[in-house]
């Protein structure tokens, strides 16, 4: 990541570290044509990582997959206490959550629900978690939970919410699923774009 912020810069870069060799005065290519490269760092719950993107002085987004993104309040307040305390000027946080968009929410519900188990069961393998319930998913739509799935009206309402709860500068929504069909990803991005984005400003 230090090599990697030199060269967003688009400047000659000078630096050393411990996976590969030096570079000195090593010119960037290709050239930015408007650096440096609006570049942000993600953060999945972890506040050494939050304190770092601070050191780093680019902005925080925050990868919420499960639980109340409420509860990833303190993350941000730990970002704005570092960039203060290393004497780096506010900078924005983001939030990047999975989410779908139907005419309904219970079409929503229904379209994502089959596809989102068989994706969360496949990495749930690879990670230790069991297979999630309809129970969990139902719960994790709602209100409090990180899906943001429903009605245009119903995901505006939640990512104003929390948007204004976690003091948000930007929310991104992962549309993809596994093997929800494109038909189905196109509609979402369509009232996402058309219906969801206008409700939020």
């Amino acid at each position: 990541l230090s090599l990697f912020t030199e060269l967003r810069t688009g400047n000659p870069v000078t630096w050393s570290g411990s996976t590969r060799g030096p570079l000195r005065a090593q010119p960037v290519f290709p050239q930015l044509e408007n650096p440096p490269l609006p570049t942000w760092i993600a953060v999945g719950g972890s506040p050494e990582s939050v304190v770092r993107a601070a050191s780093y002085g680019l902005p925080l987004m925050l990868a919420i997959i499960g639980g109340d993104p409420l509860r990833f309040r303190p993350y941000v307040d730990l970002y704005h206490r570092a960039l203060a305390d290393l004497e780096k000027d506010a900078l924005p946080v983001g939030v990047h959550c999975p989410g779908h968009v139907a005419d309904t929410d219970e079409q929503a519900r229904e379209e994502l629900w089959p596809h989102y188990r068989g994706y969360v069961a496949r990495i749930g393998r690879e990670r230790g978690w069991p297979p999630p319930s309809r129970f969990e998913f139902e719960r994790s739509t709602g209100p409090d939970g990180a899906l943001f799935v429903g009605s245009p009206e119903t995901v505006a309402r939640k990512i104003a919410s929390t948007s204004k709860a976690l003091g948000l500068s930007r929310f991104d929504m992962k549309y993809s699923h596994g093997t929800l069909g494109h038909t189905q990803l196109m509609r979402s991005v369509e009232l996402y774009g058309t219906k969801v984005i206008p409700r939020v400003r």
